[in-house]
């Protein structure tokens, strides 16, 4: 059962961190004081890989820096392994 709610709490994280990407744009777009990048990152490593791949993709926001394009993904895998190592999924 503690699976599930983890689970469940890290599919809304990612969530929210689409969004924050997803706010970022808007930002952008209006003017508005901005995001560092440094935090969209932070956001991404913090167990919000997918979320922020996916805002990018949604949103197309910050697709062209090459931080993002090799950063988000290295996020990604991240989440994933540390998923799986923490569950027992991977053995090393």
């Amino acid at each position: 059962m503690s699976e599930v709610y983890y689970l469940g709490i890290m599919g809304l994280w990612n969530v929210v961190v689409c969004f924050v990407y997803g706010y970022d744009k808007l930002c952008a777009m209006k003017g508005y004081s901005r995001i560092s990048e440094f935090s969209l990152i932070a956001l991404a490593f913090a167990f919000g890989g997918f979320g922020a791949l996916v805002g990018m993709a949604i949103w197309h926001h910050k697709t062209r820096k090459w931080k993002f394009r090799i950063l988000v993904p290295i996020a990604l895998v991240w989440t994933v392994f540390a998923l799986g190592y923490g569950y027992g999924w991977l053995y090393i």
